[in-house]
């Protein structure tokens, strides 16, 4: 049996550092995919309530194809089959990092992009109608009506994306990423140690985790006073 504590008093000082440094770029992964997803998100959702029929069904489309395929398809797809289409395009900007964001971005917009719609339509459509009447323009009512009260009814879904999006940022390793997991295999099977290794991650996505979920919790707590 592993005498975990004996092990972590001898390899911590090595270990630690090197996972809190990879675990930098996995929070900004995270970070930068949940800005892109909340952008796609909207847009897509949006298209998805528009009235007119073929915006609707290119909504749809991307939407079902997005969330009909594994996070990893999507990554192998976003990172290796762009440069293989267009060969002659210079790809020297397009790294792991940022096929990574994009990757996880493309996914998560397809996802949030329900959440957004629901949320949009269970407010009542009076209110667009008398944000009409008043002289606002559908942009206009869009931005300082409807979507701020709907922000407040997908706060907590969106809250829990943003948690997942976090964890699934381990699967970035598969393209290459030198993130937390990415480091943590090195290390483990570098030293022989991947029980030891694999628990100190696990606490590592705890502590960055745990007070994304207390912050979405005071922001729900916030949004219900000012309601």
């Amino acid at each position: 049996m592993l005498d975990l504590p004996e092990i972590y008093t001898e390899n911590i000082h090595r270990w630690l550092p090197e996972l809190l440094y990879y675990s930098l770029t996995t929070l900004k992964i995270a970070f930068f995919s949940f800005l892109l997803a909340v952008v796609f998100g909207v847009l897509i959702a949006l298209c998805r309530i528009s009235h007119k029929r073929v915006i609707r069904t290119l909504a749809v489309c991307s939407i079902e194809v997005a969330r009909g395929l594994p996070i990893v398809v999507v990554l192998y797809i976003v990172y290796f089959v762009p440069p293989q289409l267009f060969p002659g395009l210079d790809w020297s900007w397009f790294d792991d990092f940022t096929g990574a964001v994009l990757g996880l971005g493309i996914h998560g917009g397809a996802i949030l992009a329900e959440v957004f719609r629901s949320g949009i339509e269970a407010l009542h459509k009076g209110q667009r109608e008398a944000a009409l009447s008043l002289g606002m323009t559908p942009a206009k009512a869009m931005t300082h009506i409807i979507l701020p009260q709907a922000t407040r009814i997908v706060l907590p879904p969106v809250g829990n994306y943003a948690i997942g999006l976090l964890k699934d940022t381990s699967l970035c390793t598969l393209i290459g990423v030198n993130e937390i997991m990415n480091g943590a295999k090195s290390i483990a099977f570098s030293d022989y140690q991947p029980m030891a290794v694999f628990v100190l991650v696990a606490a590592i996505y705890f502590v960055m985790s745990y007070p994304l979920s207390l912050l979405v919790r005071a922001m729900e707590r916030r949004m219900r006073v000012a309601h």
